[in-house]
């Protein structure tokens, strides 16, 4: 099998509290708490949860935007997890981000051409302001906007425009990975497909790799290859897109399926209903994070954390049942 472009081993990030006149750490919010997982060249791997599960801390740490607290990042080999800003600056370009709302992500005192042009500064690649310039058009084109939309501004596109310049701006630099953070949550339901479309046309015709985080489970089967899903810090299900929608392992992964709307009306589902509501990553409960809400929870899921492993060909999980 071939060597993974991203390998992320045991990831963790924990955020300080403080508390008191003395500003003394007491406890630490567990955002991402020993997540592994891998990304092969060309695939999507898709990573869903509930909002505050750490998918984008995840993201983040990838790009160094925010430091891990612990853990291995090794892409392209390298382990990039304790370069410095120097060291990982080369690696910049390889790696790029889409991120979720278009109207903050893009500075209102800049022209598209310059909010396009930033990355091929900051990298060097283009030295001559007319090949910069055509360049700038030729990512335009890409993204299905016109040359002239260049010099105009962010506050003149709508939302599905301004996310196009965003795709432009993520593909600039020539990245072999792209993370996108919620790339179309922000967007009407009639521009969203337009946008993974695109995404997905991106992908064939440069030969991309995209991390593709959401929390709607019908648009990450759209795109992705492979899916993980996240709870409370931990990835507890990561398997094939076809595997995990129609055979969900961890009881978790089933209640957000079971949730997923099916458009014809004559097909009627059961939906599993989770009860209580999720712990705080500030105090996890022990043993298996999901105990307090599964409705199978035994005596050892709350003694003991299950073993990420792998049960079937390729499906990972983390549960007692298995």
């Amino acid at each position: 099998m071939a060597k993974p472009l991203l390998e992320v081993k045991n990831l963790k990030k924990y955020f300080p509290v403080k508390k008191g006149i003395l500003n003394k750490k007491e406890k630490f919010v567990r955002a991402v708490d020993n997540v592994s997982f891998e990304i092969y060249n060309g695939e999507t791997l898709g990573l869903v949860g509930e909002s505050g599960c750490g998918k984008s801390t995840t993201g983040r740490m990838l790009l160094k935007l925010i430091e891990p607290t612990d853990g291995q990042i090794i892409f392209q080999g390298k382990d990039i997890s304790k370069m410095t800003d120097d060291e990982i600056r080369p690696l910049r370009k390889d790696i790029q981000m889409i991120f979720q709302d278009p109207y903050a992500s893009l500075n209102p005192r800049m022209t598209v051409g310059e909010i396009i042009a930033e990355p091929l500064i900051v990298h060097n690649m283009y030295k001559d302001s007319e090949e910069m310039k055509k360049r700038i058009h030729e990512l335009l084109g890409m993204v299905g906007l016109s040359s002239y939309h260049s010099v105009r501004y962010p506050h003149e596109f709508s939302g599905g425009q301004r996310q196009r310049i965003g795709i432009a701006r993520a593909l600039a630099a020539k990245p072999k990975l792209i993370i996108a953070d919620e790339p179309v949550s922000a967007l009407d339901v009639s521009i969203q497909s337009q946008v993974l479309n695109l995404m997905q046309d991106l992908q064939r015709d440069l030969d991309l790799t995209y991390l593709f985080i959401a929390h709607d489970l019908s648009v990450v089967e759209h795109i992705s290859d492979r899916v993980g899903v996240m709870y409370l810090g931990k990835i507890v299900e990561i398997t094939d897109k076809d595997t995990l929608y129609d055979n969900p392992l961890h009881p978790y992964t089933q209640a957000l399926l079971s949730a997923v709307p099916i458009p014809n009306p004559r097909i009627k589902k059961k939906r599993i209903i989770l009860e209580g509501n999720i712990p705080s990553p500030l105090n996890p409960p022990r043993g298996c994070a999901f105990h307090t809400r599964c409705k199978h929870a035994k005596d050892i899921c709350k003694k003991i954390a299950p073993e990420f492993k792998e049960v079937e060909d390729r499906h990972f999980t983390a549960c007692h049942l298995y």
